[in-house]
């Protein structure tokens, strides 16, 4: 490693040897503008844990000429070899450098041994396969092989698991929509209609998921080709240095949703049981979608294994279901250059660092549901809605667990909150911010649970008071805002091919619900669902 520790100063000179702007740099670690921003204010600031690793990589994977710039720039020499990491003749080295790379990241170490757990091996041999697979991963074959995957759409998605799982489950459904004059949208979001259009009003009584007695991981056993796929994933993953930190997820266990409560019982499972399973089920599905290959009951070794019909997509409690919450956020904006007061909708377009709807259209704030310090206090779906705004449209790093360590005691106490949040907290629910589940299903392409749901900012002194203080973290390549007075343009949004299923379910609902208590600051596209 060229430095040890990173500081704010040596992050920036590694830009500039890299000669990247503030957003790209920030792109190539998968972290926010505003953290490398940090980084030139504050020189003398030491990065956390996560991030030292973050530089770590992006220096080591550097070329001999980013790196000669940056001994330059900081007065040194290089300090390791020019020539590739694994440019040697000798596999044993490589697997020995490679070997060293996985005990740098304590996270990959606790997914190597679960899978040694979960695949009946001795203790290191996963930490071995990992290594001799990573010693010969092509970096660029895998970039190649994002692309290809996200160029396959959302309705072939929908197609081919149509397609799979046929719709013969009593009582359920995927989830469409016609919407406008002539849109329609088909998702594979499995829905009952006592699921839909809840009116569930979050952060009060109607909000009640439960953490259930003996909460534990579901039962698992990894073999064939389920070990194989395991191993590649955490290989891969650390090539490209996507981000795998194995904090805890809910699972959910038993549903019991009558309108408007929103009720079940909860479990937990560690983050690498769903990397290192039920995640792998989608990009399975588009190499397929994208070579041509057949989907077809049979030719889906994952999928076959976990998910193989609907029958076992509903047992929830068999199998890991693990999910989250997301929400279509709009905010009041009064009257101005634009036009006549309305809300302002924003879209993300996920970024290529993410695990979950990589490079995807979707709603933000999107988290997966899941406690940060407290298990039984936080399973309400509105508590996972405010943190990732927080997280993801106010700039609160220090409680994003992909950056740093959880070291508060309450991360959400009033005193911690930014202060956009703070402004719109002052005032109870329902005044300045209000939150509603607007429907519930179960996603097909990896088996999650969706709690789809509206975000409200009622109160249009904030957009002239906040607005220009709204960023997308890491996880968005970038931030799209829309009126709710151009349904034009909105329509255009909906026949994007490349939403996530989980992102259209939300948006669709969530403008069916705005357009009845939108009054007029909405002029929106007409959205009628229906189950096929």
């Amino acid at each position: 490693m060229a430095v040890e520790p990173w500081t704010g100063r040596t992050a920036c000179v590694l830009q500039k040897a890299m000669r990247l702007s503030n957003e790209l740099f920030a792109e190539r670690l998968g972290i926010g503008v505003r953290t490398v921003a940090g980084w030139h204010q504050k020189p003398t600031l030491t990065p956390k844990s996560e991030m030292q690793q973050l530089l770590d990589t992006a220096y080591e994977q550097a070329s001999a000429a980013v790196r000669a710039r940056f001994a330059e720039l900081v007065g040194e020499q290089p300090s390791e070899p020019a020539e590739p990491a694994f440019d040697s003749a000798t596999t044993d080295q490589a697997r020995a450098a490679a070997e060293q790379r996985l005990s740098a990241d304590p996270h990959l170490g606790d997914a190597l041994e679960w899978l040694d757990e979960h695949a009946g091996w001795e203790p290191g041999t996963s930490r071995r396969k990992v290594a001799a697979r990573l010693a010969t991963v092509d970096a660029q074959a895998l970039r190649d092989r994002g692309v290809l995957r996200g160029k396959v759409s959302q309705r072939q998605v929908t197609q081919a698991l149509t397609d799979y799982y046929g719709t013969n489950l009593a009582g359920h459904g995927l989830y469409s929509a016609r919407y406008g004059e002539s849109g329609q949208a088909a998702t594979c979001i499995l829905t009952r209609p006592e699921w839909l259009d809840l009116g569930t009003h979050l952060r009060t009584e109607a909000d009640r998921l439960k953490l259930g007695q003996g909460a534990t991981d579901a039962p698992t056993r990894l073999d064939g080709p389920a070990t194989d796929a395991a191993v590649r994933r955490l290989a891969e993953t650390l090539e490209l240095g996507t981000r795998l930190v194995n904090m805890p997820l809910y699972r959910l266990r038993a549903l019991d949703i009558e309108r408007p409560n929103l009720g079940g019982t909860l479990g937990v499972a560690p983050f690498v049981h769903y990397a290192l399973t039920m995640d792998l089920l989608e990009g399975e599905l588009l190499d397929a979608l994208a070579s041509g290959a057949p989907t077809t009951p049979g030719q889906l070794p994952l999928r076959d294994q976990y998910l193989p019909d609907l029958a076992a997509v509903t047992a929830l409690d068999d199998r890991l279901c693990a999910g989250g919450a997301l929400a279509l956020c709009a905010i009041a904006r009064p009257s101005g250059w634009h036009g006549p007061a309305d809300y302002v909708l924003l879209v993300q377009q996920r970024s290529g660092n993410v695990l979950n709807a990589n490079r995807q259209l979707a709603v933000i704030p999107k988290g997966f549901h899941q406690p940060v310090t407290d298990l039984r206090a936080d399973t309400p779906v509105g508590a996972t809605l405010l943190r990732e705004m927080e997280e993801e449209l106010f700039g609160r790093d220090d409680i994003d667990n992909t950056i740093g360590d959880q070291r508060s005691a309450d991360p959400m106490h009033p005193s911690r909150l930014s202060e956009p949040m703070q402004w719109l907290m002052t005032r109870p629910f329902g005044q300045r911010l209000w939150l509603e589940c607007t429907g519930f299903g179960l996603n097909l392409v990896s088996g999650n649970y969706e709690f789809a749901s509206l975000i409200v900012i009622q109160d249009e002194e904030f957009w002239d008071l906040y607005g220009g203080q709204i960023e997308a973290n890491w996880e968005s390549s970038n931030l799209r805002r829309y009126s709710t007075l151009d349904p034009e343009l909105l329509t255009e949004l909906l026949d994007d091919v490349t939403w996530s299923n989980e992102g259209l379910f939300a948006i669709l609902q969530g403008i069916r619900t705005l357009a009845e208590i939108g009054g007029q600051r909405v002029n929106l596209p007409s959205v009628e669902w229906e189950l096929k």
